[in-house]
């Protein structure tokens, strides 16, 4: 059942969304650059750059990445750029103001890479003729991909808050010590769980992966 059925949200009305959070993530730039935060700049410039990546991938590689997917994307980096910089009438942003916050991004961006993980899972399985994974290999794949991308984003976050340290600038990723960093590997492996076990979310992936080898085939042939 898509999301126009479940919640009466229409494709339309998802790039609606989409835009909306294109037009308040570019305020958020220019609000990074009012404040010289360039914490804000960056979260929130990087936000808006992966926002258009899904337009890009179906211009020039004419994958299908339909409303929801797009969404889907464009909601866990805005959330992500929301914490950062708060909301109107805050002096600090919404990560330094609730601690779940962290939590509920991090379970959403992991369920991102998990659709990802997913997806190449798949492509992999349908683009070689002698390679077979079978579903709970995926489910395991998916899994663990989400868990070495998160350790892989805390080590950047440790590495970034030495680098500003030693050399005086801003920090742009804040981490916050071991239990914070446990506490988020938590969150992503919830977000990977959610994404191995949807069968939903592998119904609109497996018509992107469908695309993928298709042309991949058809560039072969």
């Amino acid at each position: 059942m898509r999301l126009r059925d479940r919640l009466g949200v229409s494709p339309r009305r998802q790039r609606q969304f989409v835009r909306l959070m294109q037009v308040v993530l570019l305020g958020f730039v220019f609000i990074g650059l009012d404040r010289g935060d360039l914490r804000i700049v960056v979260n929130a410039g990087v936000a808006l750059a992966v926002t258009y990546l899904p337009a890009v991938i179906e211009r020039n590689y004419r994958v299908p990445l339909d409303a929801g997917l797009t969404l889907w994307i464009t909601l866990a980096v805005f959330l992500h750029a929301v914490g950062t910089t708060g909301l109107p009438g805050m002096s600090r942003g919404l990560y330094d103001t609730f601690a779940w916050w962290d939590s509920v991004t991090h379970a959403l961006s992991a369920s991102v890479v998990a659709a990802a993980g997913y997806a190449t899972a798949r492509a992999v399985d349908a683009h070689w003729e002698g390679v077979h994974l079978p579903g709970r290999f995926t489910f395991v794949f998916v899994v663990l991909f989400v868990l070495a991308f998160g350790v892989v984003w805390e080590v950047l976050e440790f590495g970034l808050g030495g680098a500003a340290a030693t050399f005086g600038f801003q920090q742009v990723l804040v981490q916050h010590g071991i239990e914070d960093t446990m506490t988020d590997l938590v969150f992503n492996t919830v977000g990977a769980v959610v994404v191995g076990t949807w069968g939903q979310i592998h119904d609109r992936l497996d018509r992107v992966v469908d695309a993928v080898v298709a042309r991949s085939r058809s560039g072969r042939a």
